[in-house]
């Protein structure tokens, strides 16, 4: 089913087994290439999930990318009990050279047209300035940089990264503590570069690596941290390596290169496959599954949908739980021989089958005064 609206916006139905909506949005005056999926709905009437902007080579490698994170976002929301499903957008754009206020605009409009089943909010090369114009054209966004928002969540995000790292020192080592811990962070974005802050100023050693070099040189020099060439990252002895840039980085290729202890980063997506947690389960790495440990920014802009409406102390402590989930996650695997995504997806998928975790409660859009 194609839908053409106002003579330039083309919103195109792509049918995909196992998701509730794949939508691509075209419009050829701004050049948007948008994909919004949504992966399902079981435990709330809309799906949240941030909007990247990446500039991708293929159709099929754009429409391959969203699926993979809308259905990352389903277990993220799930794991964490937010109350929302999955699903994402992905547009096909360089956002340092193709992001304008007309292609947001568009954007806003494809998102408004989907009538609140898809709530966007920021991501990889897309900023919280960046939804302050998609708000203009839809009321479906959070994390704005609004009285009524709650902001920027990468530093939520980070710090649930933060206290998930430290699930794993309690695993590795018996207790929490990252003091004079070796930890090595791949991509130094607004996650990354927040996360390396934390684990500095708690006594972690760190090892560093950026594909903007000089953005990495500074925060070497800040952090007092070991600077390496990206490629070089894989091989740096360390108790964890923390991926915090792009997904499918651990593979069978960078697996035999890996000199770490344990895989817990802020990246979405980190497996190429899932028979990669099994190999790394047969090599004794511990892996903190990625959409349980990166769930902080969720957790935080789900927080402004509540009916009283955003606090960030509230959002702090359920960020902490992230710890719990973890070493929860972590206990079954151990107990029963498996890796620690198979733990992870039994859990999920308990809470999906049984709704366990659904909204019930309206979602309050409080910066626009709408409630659905």
């Amino acid at each position: 089913m194609t839908t053409i609206l106002e003579g330039q916006l083309v919103l195109e139905e792509i049918p995909v087994e196992g998701y509730h909506k794949v939508v691509r949005a075209r419009d050829p005056k701004s050049g948007l290439d948008a994909i919004i999926a949504i992966h399902d709905l079981r435990l709330g009437k809309a799906a949240l999930g941030g909007t990247r902007i990446h500039k991708y080579s293929t159709f099929e490698e754009h429409l391959e990318d969203a699926l993979r994170l809308s259905k990352g976002m389903t277990y993220k929301s799930a794991a964490v009990q937010s109350g929302f499903g999955g699903g994402k957008a992905v547009i096909n754009a360089d956002p340092r050279k193709d992001k304008t206020e007309a292609l947001l605009a568009a954007f806003g409009e494809a998102v408004n047209r989907l009538g609140g089943e898809y709530i966007c909010a920021e991501d990889v090369g897309c900023l919280p300035q960046d939804l302050a114009t998609v708000v203009e054209h839809t009321p479906y966004a959070v994390g704005l940089l609004s009285e009524k928002s709650s902001g920027n969540p990468s530093p939520y995000t980070a710090w649930g990264v933060f206290r998930g790292i430290q699930a794993v020192m309690h695993q590795l080592f018996g207790d929490d503590s990252v003091q004079g811990r070796t930890i090595a962070i791949q991509g130094l974005g607004s996650v990354g570069a927040r996360l390396a802050e934390f684990l500095y100023w708690h006594g972690a050693k760190l090892i560093i690596t950026d594909f903007h070099m000089d953005r990495a040189e500074g925060l070497a020099k800040q952090f007092s941290a070991k600077l390496v060439e990206p490629d070089a990252i894989y091989e740096e002895p360390c108790d964890v390596f923390a991926p915090c840039a792009m997904g499918a980085i651990i593979n069978s290729t960078t697996i035999e290169r890996l000199r770490c202890r344990a895989i817990a980063g802020s990246a979405n997506n980190q497996l190429l496959s899932d028979l990669d947690a099994e190999e790394l389960r047969r090599l004794g790495f511990l892996y903190a599954p990625d959409f349980v440990i990166n769930a902080g920014g969720l957790i935080n802009v789900t927080e402004e949908t509540m009916k009283n409406g955003y606090c960030p102390f509230a959002s702090r402590n359920k960020i902490d739980q992230i710890y719990d989930q973890l070493r929860l996650i972590f206990g079954v695997a151990s107990q029963n021989g498996i890796s620690t995504l198979k733990a992870a997806m039994q859990l999920i998928e308990y809470r999906l089958e049984h709704g366990i975790g659904r909204r019930v409660e309206p979602i309050y859009m409080h910066h626009a005064g709408i409630t659905y």
